[in-house]
């Protein structure tokens, strides 16, 4: 009688055991979900744009929902393409004026530090004369006058760049790092709040690789 009872507390046990088990799997599941849902994105770089800070396949970590100031990586939601992602740099602020010249970017007439683009300036671009840093004079405004460029704004935004040649409210001027190729705000507007997924706070591949923003 006894064996009978020592193994029948032995299986209740491992039983009870293996719920434990399953349990905690499954709180932890639950809460790794709704950080990466809520407060984290995880992504992966694809493509050469943000080259030479971030190459092809990195592996990020950003905070969603973090406060955007300027100089900081961003992951937003491509305008030009449905649920695809892009991972720019933000270089403008809302309602600001942002004219680039001479490979010089100017903010409300003052030019801005770019330190992200030092390494950059050694690096030649596909063998050819071009610089990864090499950026082409615009303004707002002469961004606006391509109709392609249009068809990511309302008709109030265009007449508040016509009129100001400032960046619409409540949207953000970005750029790749590697601004001969990017596909950026001087090509599918500003982005819109809204459409930006996070900030980028940590590469954690490759492993050699590893650095917090």
């Amino acid at each position: 009688m006894t064996d009978k009872t020592n193994k029948k507390e032995n299986n209740e046990s491992w039983g009870e055991f293996f719920r434990d088990i399953v349990i905690i799997w499954a709180v932890l599941m639950g809460i790794f979900f709704l950080l990466f849902h809520f407060v984290l994105s995880n992504d992966t770089v694809s493509g050469p744009s943000m080259q030479p800070t971030f190459q092809n396949g990195d592996r990020l970590i950003s905070i969603r929902h973090a406060q955007i100031k300027r100089g900081e990586v961003v992951i937003v939601k491509a305008p030009d393409e449905p649920s695809a992602l892009y991972i720019k740099r933000v270089i403008g602020l809302p309602g600001e004026k942002i004219v680039s010249k001479d490979n010089q970017i100017y903010i409300n007439g003052k030019k801005i530090a770019q330190p992200w683009l030092t390494k950059g300036k050694d690096m030649i671009d596909n063998g050819t004369d071009t610089f990864y840093s090499a950026t082409q004079n615009f303004t707002m405004k002469s961004l606006a006058r391509s109709r392609q460029y249009q068809q990511f704004y309302t008709k109030s935004q265009l007449k508040y760049i016509n009129k100001t040649n400032r960046i619409p409210k409540g949207t953000y001027f970005v750029m790749g790092d590697h601004r001969s190729v990017s596909k950026d705000s001087r090509y599918i507007g500003t982005i819109k709040r809204k459409n930006i997924v996070g900030v980028v706070k940590l590469r954690y591949w490759p492993l050699n690789q590893i650095k917090v923003y």
